[in-house]
């Protein structure tokens, strides 16, 4: 079989071990694991390559036997330097957009926003590619037998395949505490490897490729210049100020090994181990002051002091430690036999729920890879970019899709994963200071839409886009989401100076619409998408449903906080006054949840973004028990929307569907976006073949956005209760899943369902405090006796439920009743550390 040479590739510390034996067992064994993606044919392209990552350092290996490419990534190798981005023109524009706004001359509004407030100095720098580590084969033409998985289990990739009778094998994964990529190639034959490793960088990046002490490879470079094309002649270029140093260390056992100037050669060796390693300058987003070149020897040179075994041990028990918290089985069939591929193609339309609980997994193990504590946030790509001008900067989209990233990390019991993001918002809570300042005159501290490695705060990319000052706001939930897990007012006091300054800047910028005299946002947007009856691309708006929803949580959850740590308490009188004072949610003609203050709503529109529902997910504001008008309405907008969309969509699409309780469409959805595209004839968001998620291009909020959907569907906890497999779809008839994570401290160490109904669970108390039950199925204690039917609210400080206002129906509407399954509400007051088993009555 001919193989083709396959991409480019980065730099980083990766250790590859040649050496000889191949297991056909394991081979054998490996298919038959539900914890494996595999394939019978090399990666044909980068969406086929399998990722690897360590919160850090990321590779995408091709498994390719002639041409192999390890594309590599540092995740603080970003283009530009320290750089502030401000438009000092809008606090004197502010007040002429606002009345524009109000006397509807939206156009007018638009082009004055983009005159005046949106940055004429940069709009975001791209995340890069550090670049290719390339190793060429002699003599592998001929191949039988071939096969690459990854082990999201060990988080390792592998490849065999044989050639006249030989058999190969390479083992690579990048390892969490020695900071480097490890890779081990073997044969079963000795003086059998022969290649020779050279490395690039894509064009037009300058590098200085050399080699030391006959047995090191070295490429080194900076970050790239940056001038958005949007910018005026006269903006200045940011100075790319990230220096990266990737290095290479080859060590054969037997044959022999010689140095060019800019490659390494191994000739008839028995294994080789070769250690790569990438290190930048980079400190943090003010300071790039660090010695690259000293960072990546060091780590090189103390991790080839340790032996490949117990280099392999440290990094799986490092990524065990995470990934073995949850367990899911939904169960399996014949289908889970095949690629990998395969099972994607064939999902829709057979049945897999294997492969649905393997993608649920996947999410966990990409989060586990691209964030870490201590390091960057995972990014748009997660860690994992092959260029140096990626889609949409491969930057911080904080609209939707950074916060799509983190919604698993608090259920799925990874929340140590959500720290990086937490950090990037107290950083931003800073530089967001004095845009708030310069911009709008405001207290407080702001971010838009999109922000990056420098953290920049301004407005980007266009009034369309970047006008839509409530990213910070969005940002800032994830803070207080992470105390409502925890209940760790040490760490909520850590985080406090961020949520008052956020909600500071709302109180310093709501400002009465002439209508009713609602407090409101202006200008803003529902982010990216404008009402139909407007021009193309004309999004400037006042007072959007989202914006409202963001204010109203800002507010109360601040307030709590506050209460909670006491402090504050006049900013606390100002926030209860002013919340008094938002717009409420309405229902709109087309028994739809209005996206604007006016009733604009077109029922044909089948935008990919869904702002509004937010207040349904990942917010707790619609609730089926409480807001029934809403609820409805909401659903009424997810149907006028349509299914098929891009990836994050159809994932957040899923959540959506998840908490209307339809687990029927939501598994829809699923079948939606576990289809497979990058191949001939493919359209639309669904699934690459290496499982990441396709918006397309391929963006990972998508892979994060499924883990969290799929959770939804087995556990909620967001209104006033526990709720237990709240929208199971009918596929899923048995299964058991373990590990979840609750608000209130609560954990689900066990949940197991058959026939569609609660058969057991248990449940640990880490806070301790009152714990509500909601099921189908009346569920009764372990030793027989019954539990206590739950009446009123729930007592449990961390299960309060919002208390918003009174919706606004339109006339023209005709909201339908919901029709909800009956369920059992049972309160058990627990201790710190009891354990709660129920069972199925």
């Amino acid at each position: 079989m001919k193989l083709k040479t396959v991409w480019t590739a980065t730099f980083l510390v990766l250790i590859i071990i040649v050496s000889s034996c191949a297991n056909n067992e394991q081979k054998t064994q490996s298919k038959n694991s539900n914890l494996k993606l595999w394939y019978d044919a090399p990666a044909a392209n980068w969406n086929e390559a399998l990722p690897l990552g360590n919160g850090r350092l990321g590779a995408m290996v091709f498994g390719n036997p002639t041409n192999e490419n390890i594309q590599l990534n540092e995740l603080t190798l970003w283009a530009g330097g320290p750089h502030r981005n401000d438009n000092p023109l809008a606090k004197g524009a502010l007040s002429d957009i606002r009345k524009l706004l109000f006397n509807k001359k939206y156009e007018e509004a638009h082009r004055l926003a983009n005159e005046k407030f949106i940055s004429k100095v940069a709009h975001g720098m791209p995340y890069e590619t550090v670049g290719n580590l390339r190793l060429n084969f002699k003599n592998q033409d001929s191949v039988s037998n071939y096969y690459r998985e990854l082990d999201i289990e060990n988080a390792i990739n592998t490849t065999k395949y044989t050639i006249d009778g030989v058999e190969f094998q390479r083992e690579i994964f990048t390892s969490f505490p020695d900071e480097v990529i490890v890779m081990k190639l073997t044969a079963n034959k000795k003086g059998k490897i022969s290649f020779n490793a050279t490395m690039d960088r894509p064009e037009p990046a300058k590098v200085s490729i050399f080699t030391e002490n006959d047995n090191v490879l070295v490429m080194t470079g900076f970050g790239s210049d940056n001038k958005n094309k949007r910018l005026p002649k006269e903006a200045p270029t940011i100075e790319g100020k990230i220096e990266f140093d990737s290095r290479v260390k080859i060590v054969p056992e037997g044959g022999k090994l010689t140095a060019s100037n800019d490659a390494l050669e191994v000739e008839n060796a028995d294994s080789v181990t070769l250690y790569i390693s990438i290190a930048t300058n980079f400190v943090n987003y003010k300071d790039v002051s660090a010695d690259a070149h000293k960072r990546a020897a060091n780590y090189l040179a103390k991790a080839e002091k340790k032996d490949y075994k117990d280099l392999v041990k440290g990094h799986t028990d490092f990524y065990k430690n995470y990934f073995n918290r949850v367990s899911l089985d939904l169960g399996t069939s014949e289908a889970a036999k095949k690629p990998t591929d395969v099972r994607i193609k064939e999902f829709r339309d057979g049945f897999d729920p294997a492969l649905a609980a393997l993608y649920f997994q996947y999410g966990r193990y990409l989060l586990i890879s691209s964030s870490q504590p201590g390091g960057q946030p995972a990014n748009l790509q997660g860690l994992w970019c092959k260029d140096l001008t990626p889609p949409w900067k491969s930057a911080y989209t904080i609209n939707i899709n950074t916060e799509m990233n983190y919604w698993p990390a608090e259920v799925t019991n990874l929340t140590e994963m959500h720290e990086p993001l937490i950090e990037m918002v107290k950083e931003l809570s800073v530089t967001g200071q004095e845009t708030a300042e310069v911009m709008y005159g405001a207290d407080g501290w702001v971010t838009h839409h999109n922000t990056d490695l420098w953290r920049i705060c301004e407005p980007v990319d266009g009034a369309t886009w970047g006008m839509w000052p409530m990213g910070g706001t969005w940002l800032t939930q994830h803070v207080w989401d992470k105390y409502m897990f925890n209940g760790d007012l040490e760490y909520l006091e850590t985080v406090y100076p961020t949520m008052k300054g956020a909600a500071k800047f709302c109180l310093s910028v709501l400002t009465p619409e002439p209508e009713n005299g609602w407090l409101v946002i202006a200008p803003s947007i529902s982010p990216e998408h404008g009402p139909s009856i407007r021009k193309k691309n004309i999004t400037i708006d006042d007072g959007t449903t989202m914006d409202n929803q963001l204010v109203f949580d800002m507010l109360t959850k601040t307030i709590e906080a506050a209460k909670l740590l006491n402090k504050d308490a006049d900013l606390v009188k100002k926030m209860e006054t002013t919340l008094a004072k938002l717009p409420p949610m309405q229902v709109g003609k087309h028994n739809q949840l209005q996206e604007w203050l006016e009733d604009l709503d077109d029922p044909e529109d089948n935008h990919r973004h869904v702002s509004h529902l937010y207040g349904l997910f990942p917010s707790n504001l619609i609730s089926p028990y409480r807001t029934p008008e809403l609820f409805k309405g909401a659903e009424n907008t997810l149907i006028h929307r349509g299914d098929p969309s891009t990836g994050w969509s159809m994932n957040w699409k899923i959540n959506l569907w998840a908490r209307l309780l339809d687990g029927n469409h939501a598994y829809k959805l699923m079948g939606d976006q576990i289809k497979l595209v990058g191949r001939p004839g493919s359209k639309g968001g669904g699934t690459y073949a290496n499982m990441l998620d396709a918006h397309p291009p391929f963006q990972i909020d998508g892979n994060f956005g499924f883990t969290s959907g799929l959770t939804e569907m087995l556990v909620q906890s967001h209104d006033g209760a526990i709720h237990l497999i709240p929208a199971l779809p009918d596929v899923w008839k048995d299964g058991k899943v373990s590990g979840l994570r609750a608000r209130g401290g609560f954990e689900i160490v066990e949940l197991e369902w058959r026939d569609g109904k609660v058969a057991k669970a248990i449940i640990k108390s880490n806070l301790g405090g009152n714990l509500r039950i909601r099921s189908y199925n009346e569920l009764i204690l372990q030793d027989g006796g019954d539990l206590k039917v739950a009446t009123g609210e729930n007592p449990n400080a961390f299960y309060q439920v919002p208390k918003i206002k009174k919706p606004l129906i339109s006339k023209a509407a005709n909201i339908e009743e919901v029709s909800l399954k009956p369920t059992y509400l049972y309160d058990v007051e627990t201790k710190k550390g009891e354990v709660i088993v129920v069972l199925q009555k």
